[in-house]
């Protein structure tokens, strides 16, 4: 039973992390500062969910780095309504 509770917690975790990640990667008003913050949040965000999962630290924020460059760079401006 703790083993499923475990894999919940971390599907649960990584679904946070991919929600924060494209939510986050928008912002910017330049294609090259999109790509930048979101490379910048996936891997804080990668890293903290490694942690909180007990995966490798460097991994996560390597893989959430990855992830969130390519949803800041994918992000269009007209896509965004920062106001």
């Amino acid at each position: 039973m703790h083993t499923q509770v475990l894999k919940t917690a971390r599907v649960m975790t990584l679904g946070a992390v991919v929600a924060l990640t494209i939510g986050l990667a928008g912002c910017g008003s330049t294609t090259g500062e999109r790509t930048a913050s979101g490379a910048g949040v996936g891997a804080a965000v990668g890293a903290g969910a490694a942690a909180a999962t007990g995966g490798s630290v460097t991994q996560g924020a390597v893989i959430g780095g990855g992830v969130g460059a390519a949803t800041g760079a994918a992000t269009d401006e007209e896509d965004l309504n920062l106001e």
